[in-house]
């Protein structure tokens, strides 16, 4: 419980640094994707912190090219 706490205040004390300055320069579109990020980012911290299982891209991109690669590989021999 207390690795949610920290990782929450970590992301809290992050936007109190940076949303302000971005605010500042007007860079709006900067804030929309910095607080995407960090939406996620503290997301999945909270859920490593959780021992949740957390899907790893290699995996996803191994299914797209998985039957590609077998057929080359049946093709080639």
């Amino acid at each position: 419980m207390w690795q949610i706490f920290g990782i929450l205040a970590a992301a809290i004390a992050i936007i109190g640094i940076e949303v302000p300055r971005l605010r500042r320069k007007g860079l709006e579109k900067e804030l929309w994707v910095f607080s995407l990020l960090l939406f996620f980012g503290t997301g999945l911290g909270i859920a490593k912190s959780l021992n949740l299982p957390i899907p790893n891209p290699l995996d996803w991109i191994i299914a797209v090219y998985k039957p590609t690669s077998d057929a080359l590989t049946r093709f080639l021999e």
